[in-house]
């Protein structure tokens, strides 16, 4: 046997094992590479824009007054449809006034017996001065005579009194609108009895929706910002601050500061504001809930991302963003306004010079290694 022969087909066959296992680890290393996901990222935009703070507000109208029942009877007609629009004074329920019109006859009588009784006490009593001096009568005659004649005149006011407060009873069966505007459905129906007299009975509501108002509320530390801009009530930038509505409503509408309250709330630490919001088209309402953009200066380099990349989840809004080392983090930040429809402010936990997932954010999860792929 020639040992040498037997030794170079050993390492020949060494050499090929050694072969075999670099192209393996050659494929295992291509299809390792093949597996990193190519993943969209791109850098934020930075641009001048009006920093805006939302706040969460409601509604109420210009005027909104009850029209009550303040009489007893029962309700005879409504006089309007629901919803309608009235005029200041139309008349909107007719209550029975047979009660009440008897009581302004008796008090109508019992006015011109006064009356009576004062002419003659009158007379009596010039009569009874004359008869004085020629000392046919005593002078406790004609005190007599003149106090009658004050009591006289006395009856006459009560009566009058008596007379103008049944005539305002008789005047309170037929209800009319105390504002012009739009009234609600009615509370009673007709042919229900009012007890209005002992306390007065809400019949309805109008509702005068030609100017609204958003009520809100903000924090104190915004307060103190908002004291940095010059003379808020006055700065033209108040003057059409931006309402968003649940829906798209076919208007758009601004509103102008209008109040700012004289104190916080000690217990929320929250300051009351009202914008006041015309309303020529009608279809702002009150009780809607609007939301107030309240500026407070501009950004010269606000930084924005794509608001579709934002994910949200029990800490609130976070990004993911690829580092250096082309490795995602889950990166938590906070958001601002909406700007031009599809860009979200940001406003910490992001730099300029991050890249950010735009989209896929399903397939991606914190500590993953991609390939990132920058995008406009």
């Amino acid at each position: 046997m020639n040992i040498n022969s037997t030794l170079k087909g050993m390492v020949i066959a060494a050499v090929g094992i050694n072969c075999l296992s670099c192209d393996s680890d050659k494929k295992s290393k291509a299809s390792a590479d093949n597996e990193v996901e190519t993943i969209d990222v791109a850098y934020p935009e930075q641009d001048s824009i009006l920093i805006t703070y939302s706040y969460p507000g409601y509604l109420t109208a210009k005027s909104a007054i009850d029209v009550v029942g303040r009489v007893n009877g029962q309700l005879l007609s409504q006089n309007y449809n629901n919803g309608d629009k009235v005029a200041k004074g139309a008349v909107l329920f007719r209550i029975e006034d047979t009660k009440y019109r008897d009581a302004v006859q008796q008090a109508a009588a019992a006015l011109a017996t006064a009356k009576s009784n004062y002419e003659y006490a009158q007379t009596h009593y010039e009569a009874v001065k004359k008869a004085f001096a020629s000392d046919a009568v005593s002078r406790m005659e004609v005190a007599q005579a003149e106090n009658s004649l004050h009591q006289a005149e006395a009856d006459i006011k009560n009566a009058t009194a008596s007379l103008e407060s049944a005539e305002k009873m008789l005047s309170y069966c037929t209800v009319t609108a105390p504002i012009a505007g739009e009234v609600s459905a009615n509370k009673l129906s007709a042919g229900a009895y009012v007890g209005g007299e002992g306390s007065p009975v809400t019949l309805a509501t109008v509702y005068d929706n030609t100017t609204m108002t958003a009520n809100f509320f903000i924090e104190d530390e915004k307060y103190l910002q908002l004291l940095k801009v010059n003379d808020p009530m006055n700065n033209p930038q108040f003057k059409a601050v931006e309402m968003e509505f649940n829906d798209t409503l076919p208007h758009r509408y601004t509103g102008e500061l209008s109040y700012l309250a004289p104190a916080l709330n000690k217990s929320t630490g929250t300051m009351e504001l009202r914008c006041r919001i015309q309303n020529p088209y009608g279809e702002l309402k009150a009780g809607m809930y609007v939301k107030i953009k309240l500026p407070y200066g501009t950004d010269t380099n606000a930084i924005l991302v794509k608001d579709s990349s934002i994910g949200s989840d029990q800490l609130g809004k976070y990004l993911y963003v690829v580092n250096d080392s082309n490795r995602v983090v889950y990166t938590p930040i906070k958001t601002g306004d909406l700007y031009q429809d599809s860009m979200r402010v940001v406003i910490s936990g992001l730099s300029p010079k991050s890249r950010y997932v735009t989209k896929a954010l399903l397939k991606v999860k914190n500590g993953m290694t991609v390939n990132p792929k920058v995008v406009k």
